[in-house]
């Protein structure tokens, strides 16, 4: 570990301090802040056709968090998470039920969030400490917040508004604390040590944002992977007769080896979006194509995953030949339900070999102001790559 780790916390102090007034009460604003409860509870059962038995896991997951009121522009915050099985038949990828399909939410307790945060100046931010990373759609890096135990990283954080329409972030970055838990007895599932420096920039103007970036990330535990992207990502929407509106995304990004990242690390990113709303009702089209060459493909480790790609899950590591994922998604209200579904066409980008199909479905009802209930299906249909799969959840959350 870096020994120089949050060096920039101690001159934020520094700094704040030279201008703080003795008439401000530092016990009221450690006494006023908000307290924030995360509880879930969830089943998840898996049926894979590589694996001879089902998995089938009742976790439950509870998370409490503090957020200091203001003082000088400054604010502390913690999150404590506690996540345990209920039924254990599943793997965990940490309780060594390796006869189950993975389902990765292990047992245990962390730190999810815990740093400082400072405000110097309106539309200027400062978080130095452990904290949530989700920038754009998290395509590249985001949270995971459907796991259990969220992706963490330990960063300093600094945000610029630049007038009323751009917003600039910059991201140093250290250890990346992953889903399957710190306490994870393989030491490259429970973190890793990283060094990494994010750019992002997002100009909105109308009802469109644009948005440029550069990531660059050193993986010490892994350094072969080390790589940058470098890209840009434009979305929104365009007005048509009332009461529809056209929606679009177009994106692009380019994928090289960095420090001691492999050679072979060289591909692109493509993503085109094209569909219409009509109220709370949308359906679209979508394109994704993350390159490879039969040697390396597109990768991107520290997405929210589950989010893309379909629900099933089976390309959270792209294979080498690449992917295509043609989609048509579409969701709206029933009622006071929510509901949401999509089909999702596989296939190579190099080489053209039919990976398989995927349907996808969910269907949530918030109620009492706190609670949301969720079902939710996903059914893997394979053709060259992996086997037929079938995932189904039921969860509850409550939310304070």
């Amino acid at each position: 570990m870096r020994n120089y780790r949050y060096a920039l916390l101690p001159l934020a102090l520094a700094a704040a301090c030279a201008h703080a007034d003795d008439s401000l009460s530092l016990t009221d604003a450690l006494t006023n802040g908000k307290v924030t409860i995360d509880s879930r509870l969830r089943m998840e059962n898996v049926s894979d056709d590589a694996i001879t038995k089902d998995a089938n896991a009742l976790t439950w997951r509870n998370r409490v968090g503090y957020k200091t009121a203001p003082w000088f522009g400054f604010t502390l915050f913690a999150e404590l998470e506690d996540v345990r099985a209920l039924d254990e038949s599943y793997n965990s990828t940490a309780n060594g039920r390796t006869q189950y399909p993975t389902v990765a939410d292990p047992e245990g307790s962390e730190w999810d969030q815990a740093g400082i945060a400072w405000e110097p100046t309106p539309g200027s931010q400062l978080v130095v400490g452990r904290q949530r990373i989700n920038l754009d759609n998290q395509r590249f890096f985001g949270s995971v917040g459907w796991r259990q135990n969220d992706q963490t990283f330990d960063a300093a954080a600094f945000t610029q508004t630049l007038g009323k329409n751009t917003t600039a972030r910059y991201y140093y970055l250290q250890d990346a604390h992953r889903v399957f838990g710190h306490a994870n007895p393989n030491p490259l599932l429970a973190e890793y040590d990283i060094g990494g420096h994010l750019v992002n920039v997002a100009h909105v103007f109308g009802p469109a944002t644009l948005t440029g970036y550069t990531y660059f990330v050193e993986n010490e535990d892994l350094p072969l992977t080390s790589n940058r992207i470098i890209g840009a990502r434009l979305a929104g929407t365009h007005a048509l007769n009332e009461p529809w509106k056209l929606l679009y995304t177009a994106e692009y990004a380019q994928q090289a080896n960095w420090r001691d990242g492999a050679h072979a690390i060289d591909a692109d990113y493509v993503l085109f979006e094209i569909g219409a709303a009509r109220g709370a009702y949308a359906g679209k089209f979508s394109q994704e194509r993350l390159g490879g060459d039969g040697h390396y493909a597109f990768q991107t480790p520290f997405a929210t995953l589950h989010a893309f790609n379909g629900w099933a899950d089976k390309f959270s590591v792209i294979p080498v030949n690449g992917l295509i994922d043609n989609a048509v998604l579409v969701n709206g209200p029933a009622g006071k339900l929510q509901w949401a579904a999509s089909y999702h066409q596989y296939s190579a980008d190099h080489g053209g070999a039919d990976y398989g199909t995927e349907w996808d479905a969910s269907l949530s009802y918030a109620f009492k102001q706190r609670f949301t209930a969720l079902a939710k299906i996903a059914s893997y249909d394979a053709d060259s790559f992996a086997r037929d799969t079938d995932k189904f959840w039921l969860s509850l959350e409550y939310k304070y």
